[in-house]
């Protein structure tokens, strides 16, 4: 398949980072860009380019039309952060680490996070969407299917499945903000197109689930699911 992304090399994680944590990528600086390139069902890549600017606008109360320029300045503005604040917190940082930090992470990364992650999944999974949905069966993923990794739980509802992926809220402050990578996004389509059903990030805040719209989305998909098996 033909690709049109162009490739950073190792500049691609700074401009990652920068761009996710100021929220430059965002649907209200750049638009529903998934949502609007089904409404446009491109069959080229200047189709959609051309459609994206005679469409687009930014999404909140006050949309915007969005343009080349728009996009011009939204570059410029990641720039702006990156020289004024991330490269300046990155060398300092790169000269505080030491070899003790770097064996610590390792150490916590390995033994305590994972710890805390298997609670966290227990206390959302087996606790709060267990109780929410007593007629399903959720099953913990299994490591060697081709969607480990991505996808924490199989909810099984006949003969088909949604997934579920549960997060610590503090893996981004602003959940809502979750950007998912291109590997992951390919994950999440294989898991639909194997077992039928949608894929969900579940956000933990102390053993409950923070994005609690989730809940009602996940009802509509069960819905959706138990339809098909009748």
């Amino acid at each position: 398949m033909e690709t049109h992304s162009k490739h950073f090399g190792n500049k691609e994680h700074i401009l990652n980072y920068t761009c996710q944590f100021y929220q430059l990528s965002r649907p209200s600086k750049v638009g529903a860009v998934m949502a609007l390139i089904r409404e446009c069902q491109p069959a080229s890549y200047d189709e959609w380019k051309q459609w994206y600017f005679q469409n687009a606008h930014t999404a909140g109360r006050v949309p915007v039309k969005l343009s080349e320029q728009s996009l011009t300045e939204l570059g410029e503005r990641l720039y702006e952060k990156l020289q004024q604040f991330v490269i300046p917190s990155w060398q300092q940082t790169f000269r505080e680490l030491t070899l003790q930090d770097c064996i610590d992470y390792i150490y916590n990364l390995t033994i305590n996070r994972t710890y805390d992650g298997y609670l966290r999944e227990k206390s959302v999974v087996t606790g709060a969407l267990a109780a929410l949905f007593p007629s399903l069966a959720f099953e913990e993923s299994d490591p060697h299917t081709d969607h480990a990794g991505d996808i924490d739980y199989l909810v099984h509802v006949g003969s088909h499945a949604l997934g579920l992926q549960v997060k610590p809220v503090t893996a981004n402050a602003n959940f809502g903000g979750f950007s998912l990578s291109e590997c992951m996004k390919a994950s999440f389509d294989a898991f639909t197109q194997r077992y039928g059903g949608k894929v969900f990030v579940i956000y933990s805040q102390r053993g409950e689930i923070a994005n609690t719209e989730v809940i009602a989305q996940m009802k509509a998909e069960v819905e959706r699911l138990e339809a098909l098996a009748q």
